[in-house]
């Protein structure tokens, strides 16, 4: 097989590794390609080959296989499950996850294309995060946040939310990936603080804002309707005011444009709140699986 066809080979099973790890539907497999593939002589006859190895062992599954998928399919179904996200560096990003958009009320048990947008957008712009206190507003599953503190070094990292749920899952999350809680006495002094806030955008004070003396401000995937709009620009005025106390840290919103009303109501409203934002150039990597026909943005605000 040529090199080009041995890159091509690799990226594809990538493509598959990938999408299986994160659990993602079977529709988005590229199954048109692995079907291009196998129609090639020389895959053809690799398929053949595996094929006619299995069928010459001549063994019958065994008797507890056929327990344990009974005990399966009659089993109540799991309301949580696992997806890893692989990382450049060789690791990975595990999360507990819910196997429903919407759970206990809430969309944050999931993790969204925009997160997965601006994971890869902070690991291709490590220097924005490195040495520095990162406040993360809505961050639901905690795949961005954890992704984040593996690639980019971050002095310290708040991960926040307002659901309960939703932060229980973050806690056992951010366990789940090697990390220490700040309380935990024997936290890796390699690795950044990492802290679990509650926070209700509706009801935070400019002074609790400022304890947390964020250089960094991130969100994705948290303008899905008005009511939640107004209620991030709120957040947004807050940090602004604190200037008074430090240096207004840097914001970094990330979505995906389903609607072009929404999007335009938060600039609309942004402007109102004196706030400037343009957008960051998309970039190149493409790290984790998603919807790639999806229109992805993230906006540069100046507090």
């Amino acid at each position: 097989m040529a090199p080009e066809e041995d890159a091509g080979t690799e990226l594809l099973l990538q493509s598959f590794e990938r999408r299986f790890l994160a659990a993602r539907a079977l529709r988005s497999f590229p199954w048109q390609s692995l079907e291009a593939k196998l129609r090639d002589s020389s895959d053809s006859e690799l398929l053949r080959d595996i094929l006619q190895k299995h069928e010459a062992v001549h063994t019958e599954p065994l008797d507890e296989l056929y327990e344990a998928m009974a005990e399966t399919l009659m089993a109540k179904e799991s309301t949580q499950g696992h997806r890893s996200y692989l990382l450049p560096s060789g690791g990975s990003v595990t999360l507990s996850e819910s196997t429903a958009i919407i759970s206990h009320g809430t969309t944050g048990l999931v993790t969204w294309d925009a997160a997965l947008y601006l994971a890869e957008w902070a690991i291709e712009n490590p220097a924005a995060f490195t040495d520095r206190t990162v406040l993360e507003l809505g961050s639901g599953a905690g795949l961005t946040g954890l992704a984040i503190c593996k690639m980019c070094h971050p002095r310290a990292y708040i991960f926040s939310d307002c659901h309960s749920r939703v932060l229980k899952q973050l806690r056992g999350n951010v366990l789940l990936n090697g990390l220490s809680l700040e309380a935990d006495i024997t936290a890796n002094l390699d690795s950044p603080r990492v802290t679990v806030a509650q926070l209700d955008w509706d009801v935070t004070t400019v002074c609790q804002l400022s304890a947390f003396q964020p250089d960094v401000v991130i969100a994705a995937d948290v303008l899905y309707c008005p009511e939640a709009i107004m209620s991030l620009v709120g957040v947004l005025r807050r940090l602004a005011a604190c200037r008074e106390h430090q240096r207004a840290p840097e914001v970094y919103v990330a979505f995906t444009v389903r609607n072009p009303g929404t999007c335009q109501l938060f600039t609309t409203e942004l402007g109102r709140a004196g706030i400037k934002w343009e957008a960051e150039p998309r970039h190149d990597q493409k790290l984790f699986p998603y919807e790639e026909h999806l229109e992805m943005a993230i906006l540069n605000l100046t507090l």
